[in-house]
């Protein structure tokens, strides 16, 4: 039995060298950009508990965008994957013009929504007590905010275009280094704009607007110059530009494949700030603390998130290639190898969840709370691991369909009902809530270890779209 287990979930050397090739890069990408956001989030936390909740509540709103850009991006991306597998570079041509398209819509359909909406949006998370600072200051600053970042967004669009192709491709180091060169950006400018350094103005959190800006089209022209000027390792970026025509059958294959990606992770992200929402009505100290706790989190999180992209692509190339038996046997092994390294992180989370609030300057309840959510963020982490790596092996072979059953359909059946309920019709603590909201993913991580045990992803939609 152990043997067993053994030849199933753990893999040699080889398999492991192989694994971390793909995901390293990326991990070492999101987690330094992660890093950045913390560090960010600090240098503005360092201001007051108003500005730091009202750069939170625009980056709540803004990841509503990102998750869109990835779930409008991710059906061509399973294309791309299995294109790439097969060697067929003009069908990876066709994704990334198709990426474009879909870039461009989405950013013009945000840009209406956050120039008319985006006080009404920012007012939703501001309806709470006062009990940690003034909520019209929090209000302010956060349009200040949105103002400028906003600017950033069809830079961030285009990096999510050409970035994800390199990765879907084989080619993790380039995207990576181009998020290096940008956190080196955001980083020196949130020094010198946000606090007035070396002769630059004060500007507080406009400041860091300005920074977070200039570091997106910094990455932008990297991961774009290089692209381009290395067609022998992007051969599908010759010729990409003589048309933006993508054949419409394709386009229809790769909308019915990707449109409920698209919808799963709006829903999805609506789903999560709908969350935030509901935790910020015990008060502005909740806010402060669930940001804190989030932007450390997201920090260590990276390192088993990673492996779902390695699913994605590698498990992707195996069902390209009709290497069904080896798809089966790498992807649990990636699962179970998500899931241990998620539980040396949740160890880490928890033997350190009282440092980070330290460094704010915050109130002390916020701090306090902080910690607390950071605990209970920890004992779900592995939770969390199996779900994210389940949900990229059944994407893995185009069920989209069902991932979007599996995901944002239950965060709106179940996860958001039950913060809704006990957050309006109960006095219970927002810890206790945050807890039970995670526990209804209990039922997710049954479904979804069924599922990718049935073996129901298992499929070439290259070459047999049906």
């Amino acid at each position: 039995m152990i043997r067993k287990f053994r030849q199933t979930f753990i893999g040699d050397r080889a398999f492991y060298k192989r694994v971390l090739a793909v995901a390293v890069p990326i991990m070492v990408q999101t987690g330094i950009t992660n890093f950045v956001s913390l560090l960010d989030n600090i240098m503005v936390g360092r201001i007051g508990t108003e500005q730091m909740s009202g750069v939170a509540i625009v980056n709540q709103l803004f990841f509503v965008y990102y998750l869109c850009i990835f779930g409008g991006f991710a059906g061509a991306g399973i294309f791309t994957a299995q294109y790439f597998g097969a060697d067929d570079q003009q069908g990876v041509r066709h994704t990334f013009r198709y990426k474009l398209w879909m870039g461009a819509i989405l950013f013009v359909l945000a840009l209406a929504v956050f120039g008319g909406f985006g006080k009404t949006l920012i007012g939703l998370y501001l309806n709470g007590s006062e009990d940690g600072g003034d909520l019209a200051a929090a209000l302010d600053y956060a349009l200040g905010y949105l103002r400028i970042a906003i600017i950033g967004l069809p830079a961030f669009t285009a990096v999510q275009a050409y970035a994800n192709t390199l990765r879907e491709c084989g080619e993790t180091v380039v995207p990576m280094r181009a998020g290096l060169a940008a956190v080196g950006v955001n980083l020196a400018f949130n020094y010198l704009l946000i606090y007035g350094k070396f002769g630059f103005p004060q500007l507080g959190v406009r400041g860091a607007a300005i920074a977070t800006v200039l570091s997106r089209y910094v990455e932008m022209a990297i991961v774009v110059l290089w692209t381009h000027r290395h067609p022998d390792k992007c051969p599908y970026i010759r010729g990409v530009y003589r048309t933006v025509r993508v054949p419409l059958h394709l386009v229809r294959r790769y909308f019915v494949t990707g449109s409920p990606l698209l919808v799963n992770e709006a829903l999805w992200s609506l789903g999560m700030a709908m969350l935030t929402q509901c935790y910020s009505l015990r008060g502005l100290n909740v806010v402060a603390a669930n940001n804190i706790a989030s932007t450390v989190s997201n920090v260590f999180n990276v390192v088993f998130f990673a492996m779902g992209d390695a699913i994605a692509i590698l498990v992707g190339q195996h069902l390209g290639a009709e290497r069904y038996k080896e798809a089966r046997d790498e992807d649990n092994k990636i699962i179970a190898f998500a899931i241990a390294i998620a539980a040396a992180v949740a160890l880490v989370i928890f033997s350190t969840s009282s440092l980070f609030p330290e460094i704010y300057n915050t109130t002390p309840e916020a701090k306090h709370i902080a910690a607390q959510f950071l605990m209970a963020q920890a004992l779900v982490t592995p939770q969390i691991a199996l779900l994210h790596t389940t949900y990229f092996t059944l994407r893995s072979g185009g069920k989209t369909v069902v991932t979007f059953l599996f995901d944002s359909v239950f965060m709106w059946v179940a996860s958001v009902p039950i913060a809704f309920a006990l957050s309006r019709w109960t006095d219970l603590y927002v810890i206790w809530i945050f807890l039970l909201v995670q526990a209804a993913d209990l039922i997710k991580c049954v479904i979804g270890v069924v599922l990718v045990k049935k073996g129901v992803w298992m499929h070439n939609i290259v070459k047999n779209p049906s």
